[in-house]
């Protein structure tokens, strides 16, 4: 991970991590009205509007500058086209963040959630100095579970009809990591 405090950018051999700006919420529609993405996910709306990406960037740079949670573009690192989200929190209370993720449907199966999600792994470990990340997904989908694993987490439990998603009771399946180092 190559981090830069005044660009605000994680760099990894394929990708740009950078704050969102308001230029990317027309793609970030394209990429969140889909119904693949949306049944995979805890609270992506859909259908998925411009006012929706509107809304859910403006804060983004408020609540990196605060230290309450990093949402980053996952970008193309020499086109700049943008592949899809990942997000830290920060609980400071517990010293722990949990990250979530989406990556565009056209783009899945080419490692750029396992790739982000290493990165934004060692920025809350080295950088932000977190004990603990966790996240969670639903059991119908396992391809991000496989992310989890290929970073290193481990899964820690199944909570059973834990939210309801499209009328129906979904388990959720969390994961976490330590930070040995810390």
């Amino acid at each position: 991970m190559n981090y830069n405090r005044e660009k605000v950018t994680l760099q990894t051999e394929r990708l740009l991590l950078r704050l969102f700006q308001t230029g990317d919420a027309e793609t970030v529609v394209t990429l969140c009205h889909n119904y693949n993405l949306y049944k995979n996910t805890l609270y992506l709306p859909y259908p998925y509007t411009l006012n929706d990406a509107l809304a859910w960037i403006e804060h983004h740079h408020d609540h990196f500058m605060a230290d309450k949670s990093y949402e980053f573009a996952v970008t193309d690192k020499e086109t700049g086209e943008l592949y899809g989200a990942i997000a830290l929190s920060n609980n400071k209370r517990f010293n722990q963040g949990e990250i979530a993720y989406w990556i565009g449907e056209q783009y899945w199966g080419n490692g750029y959630a396992t790739e982000a999600a290493q990165s934004i792994l060692r920025f809350a470990f080295e950088e932000k100095k977190l004990h603990k990340v966790f996240a969670r997904y639903f059991s119908s989908n396992p391809a991000s579970g496989q992310v989890m694993k290929k970073v290193g987490m481990k899964q820690e439990g199944i909570l059973k009809d834990h939210v309801i998603k499209e009328g129906t009771y979904k388990d959720l399946i969390y994961y976490g990591i330590i930070n040995e180092k810390g």
